[in-house]
């Protein structure tokens, strides 16, 4: 991979090893400018993904490029590029929010103290209490607002809206569809909840027991997938492997087809075929229904 490459980050053939699980051959590629949802269920390896692309766990295969660096080599040099966001944010219990925000702006030479009071403000961030004393909710608002205060190239959020209110959940998308309407800044966002990425993401990815099932443009995803219903006497007529996932009930089934317009020319009136959501697409090919 060269060090030119054609999107902000570019992930090739990524690979790491646990025992009893392996992220293998990993790949995709964000644009500048854009933002992709990661999806999979617990365990599929999207925050290993992410700590691998922070430089924050050492891979045993592939390549990873962000900016044109290489974050196992130059990881200062990424990660001060990249606002990031876990699902449980860790700061300084006993200091205010102003004293943590304080200690974290001497690691950015970007740092912009009026953008931070201003994302503060929005999200109702008291700055003069204890980080320990904040809700679950207020320390991922916290978190945010620090991630998109010092000019941020690369937005990386893992699990942000979890146990988050919808009214919050709401406005922090509209605060990262702005975000991407400078066509300079990209964002990674890690997330189970399917419908956030729906409204906003141009790109999904889904990972699978640490392997991609796919990694494309949202519409073309929501294009091609469709989920079939129709009698049980229909499925006796189609080859085995026909659907990647299949449901049985009583009088009928449902099942996920990756090519709608095929299955239509097939199966014509016999059979309903709908637009498949992200949490269709994920519920039959990975048994796990993901939308809260």
């Amino acid at each position: 991979m060269s060090a030119e490459t054609s999107g902000v980050l570019e992930v090739r053939e990524l690979c790491k090893r646990y025992p009893g699980f392996a992220l293998a051959d990993v790949s995709f590629t964000l644009p500048r400018g854009y933002m992709m949802g990661l999806i999979g269920p617990n365990g599929a390896g999207k925050t290993t993904t992410l700590k691998l692309i922070l430089g924050l766990l050492r891979r045993d295969g592939g390549a990873i490029r962000a900016f044109g660096l290489d974050p196992a080599r130059q990881g200062a040099a990424v990660r001060s590029r990249i606002g990031f966001v876990h699902d449980e944010p860790h700061f300084y219990r006993h200091l205010t929010l102003a004293d943590n925000a304080a200690l974290v702006a001497r690691f950015y030479r970007t740092w912009d103290a009026g953008s931070f009071r201003r994302h503060a403000d929005a999200f109702g961030l008291p700055l003069d209490k204890r980080f320990g004393q904040l809700s679950h909710g207020n320390r991922t608002k916290f978190a945010l607002a620090l991630a998109l205060s010092h000019r941020a190239e690369l937005v990386v959020l893992d699990e942000p809206t979890s146990g988050l209110d919808p009214v919050f959940r709401r406005d922090l998308l509209d605060t990262l569809s702005e975000l991407l309407q400078d066509e300079q800044t990209s964002i990674l966002f890690s997330t189970h909840i399917t419908s956030d990425l729906e409204r906003i993401a141009d790109y999904i990815t889904l990972i699978q027991n640490g392997r991609i099932v796919f990694s494309a443009a949202k519409d073309e995803i929501l294009k091609r997938w469709g989920l079939v219903k129709g009698g049980l006497e229909l499925l006796e007529r189609l080859p085995p492997g026909y659907f990647r996932g299949i449901r049985r009930g009583a009088h009928g089934f449902e099942a996920l087809t990756d090519d709608a317009a095929a299955a239509r020319r097939q199966l014509g009136d016999s059979a309903l075929i709908e637009v498949a959501t992200l949490d269709d697409i994920v519920l039959y090919t990975t048994g796990s229904a993901l939308d809260a």
